[in-house]
């Protein structure tokens, strides 16, 4: 979901959304996109359609989450979970500043509605990939774990039920 005003109105070419989509597509079916201005009842709205309706396992924002007056994505984001999920946004900021001091102005969240995990990220390109690529490791793993299903591990217990 592309939060720009710009965007929205057709003055600006969406670069974001379109690679969020190309860096999703080993991960699953990518089944809605969206484009809407930097409004939050719109943003809200939209989210809650998504998770709801839509019954989407994970949404992807970027846009909306800088200083400017404009950006109220985190905000909005806030206003639709149920629950915060801190340490996502927190190792996207901490990965950013590895390649730009400013990557400590996201105010980006990520939160959880029922079974849908939402994720904010940045407007950029460069910005969407650096973050994406800190996150997808565990997509899979935070959408069962969502799901309610069972989780393969790695380690398993011993004869006594030890591990």
């Amino acid at each position: 979901m592309t939060v720009s005003t710009r965007g929205a109105a057709g003055e600006r070419e969406d670069k974001s959304g379109p690679l969020i989509q190309e860096m999703l597509k080993d991960y699953g079916q990518v089944t809605a996109l969206a484009m809407i201005p930097d409004d939050r009842k719109t943003i809200e709205a939209t989210l809650i359609r998504l998770a709801d309706q839509q019954a989407a396992d994970a949404i992807f924002t970027t846009g909306g989450t800088g200083f400017a007056e404009s950006d109220v994505t985190p905000e909005a984001t806030t206003a639709v979970v149920d629950k915060l999920v801190p340490g996502i946004p927190e190792a996207m900021r901490y990965h950013g500043l590895k390649h730009t001091a400013r990557a400590m102005l996201s105010r980006a969240v990520a939160g959880i509605r029922g079974r849908t995990l939402i994720i904010n990220l940045p407007g950029s390109p460069k910005a969407v990939a650096e973050n994406l690529e800190v996150f997808l490791p565990v997509l899979e793993h935070s959408l069962t774990t969502l799901r309610g299903e069972t989780i393969d591990c790695a380690v398993t217990p011993d004869e006594n039920g030890k591990l």
